[in-house]
């Protein structure tokens, strides 16, 4: 007889596992870790993530879609939560730049998976979700000083926050304040919003 599984229970397992996944992935690198160094980290056996992910590509592929996802919510929540122009961008500036921790292993792994994700084509669907989301969530922004040009601003504001956080992993004693503060001022210019009406 077949064992039932809790779908409530799997799903706090595979989460448990993704996260295990991401800490290595940032304690080793991508290239560098295993699966059995994952399955380690989790307290699993290497079986284990075989059968929840099929490969360390499905699991490096499920790591960023639950990475990006949480930080598509919450920014939208702190979005929704907002009221002026100048109180959203602060919000979308805090979940870009959370917490020096947080902010340095999520760009860590990110870049990692970017750079695999251009020698897999499975992994490239995943990085072309991504791009879809946040784009997305940047429209929400570029929009603020009205529809006319707002595509363009969107890819403008991305290629500001990836630029920040790429010097940000470079910059070895980083002060997480002051990127947030060069990211609101660039932002706050590109939209041409008066930061004293916020």
């Amino acid at each position: 007889m077949a064992r039932k599984v809790n779908p409530i229970q799997d799903r706090q397992r595979r989460a448990g596992l993704e996260q295990a996944a991401y800490l290595a992935i940032f304690e080793q690198g991508y290239a560098g870790v295993t699966l059995s160094d994952i399955a380690r980290q989790a307290g699993v056996s290497k079986g284990t993530l075989v059968y929840h992910f099929g490969s360390k590509e499905g699991l490096l592929a499920a790591v960023m879609r639950r990475f990006v996802r949480t930080i598509a919510v919450a920014t939208r929540r702190a979005l929704r939560q907002a009221v002026t122009p100048q109180a959203k961008l602060e919000a979308y500036v805090e979940n870009q730049f959370y917490g020096l921790a947080n902010t340095r292993r999520f760009y860590t792994v990110y870049l990692d998976f970017l750079a695999a994700s251009t020698r897999d084509p499975a992994l490239m669907q995943v990085q072309r979700a991504f791009v879809d989301e946040t784009h997305r969530l940047d429209l929400a922004l570029a929009r603020l000083p009205g529809e006319a040009g707002a595509d363009d601003r969107a890819w403008q504001l991305r290629a500001m926050v990836d630029g920040l956080s790429v010097r940000f992993l470079s910059d070895p004693d980083p002060d997480l304040e002051r990127y947030r503060r060069l990211c609101l001022h660039g932002l706050t210019a590109l939209l041409q919003l008066d930061e004293r009406a916020g």
